[in-house]
């Protein structure tokens, strides 16, 4: 993964799981090797084609991965979460990763993508009665548009039913604070408990 040999990778995949290797184990492997991409990028080592050729393979990846997942889930059903990345950032690859390990983890996740409007999330939140929305964005310019996108959850008087994750790129519990969020995730493996938590505190 981390050398972004798509072949090589999609034929792995294909060759752990038909080995019966559990597929929580590949998808930790792919994340491991969507680290280190990371890490090599903010060495200067890769570059936004190297990023965004690791994302492609990925999501191919996944494709292959996810029917795997949801027939192997740890867990029952954990509830209803909308997630995407807000209005203003185009950024997948943190999102994908969470959304990934949410499914895995008996979560019925609806991702909107990216570039995402707040009435857009509170459509969706309406449709699904879902009681956790988690909010992705990677640049800092992000942290006022999910300010507004909880402001428009308090307006359309659905905020004290739904819990707020926020992640990505330096978000730490200060834009928690300023946004109005319940908590932020550190990454995709705790996104999972994060939720959880929520969720648990809605019932």
């Amino acid at each position: 993964m981390a050398d972004i040999d798509d072949q090589r990778v999609l034929r792995l995949v294909e060759t752990y799981l038909s080995n019966g290797t559990d597929p929580h184990t590949i998808l930790g492997q792919l994340k491991e090797g969507m680290d280190i991409v990371g890490e090599r990028f903010s060495r200067n080592e890769y570059f936004l084609v190297e990023l965004v050729m690791s994302a492609d393979v990925f999501k191919r990846a996944m494709e292959k991965l996810e029917p795997a997942l949801l027939s192997a889930q740890k867990s029952s059903y954990s509830g209803k979460i909308v997630i995407g990345t807000v209005q203003g950032d185009i950024h997948y690859i943190g999102k994908n990763l969470v959304v990934a390990f949410l499914k895995s983890n008996g979560f019925e996740v609806h991702d909107l993508g990216e570039d995402v409007a707040p009435e857009k999330f509170v459509e969706k939140l309406r449709e699904t009665n879902a009681k956790v929305l988690a909010l992705s964005g990677l640049i800092t310019t992000t942290h006022d548009i999910m300010k507004k996108t909880i402001a428009a959850l308090k307006q359309a008087g659905m905020r004290k039913k739904v819990k707020v994750m926020i992640g990505g790129g330096d978000i730490d519990q200060s834009i928690v604070d300023y946004t109005g969020a319940d908590a932020f995730g550190k990454d995709a493996m705790s996104a999972v408990d994060l939720a959880r938590r929520l969720i648990a505190e809605t019932d």
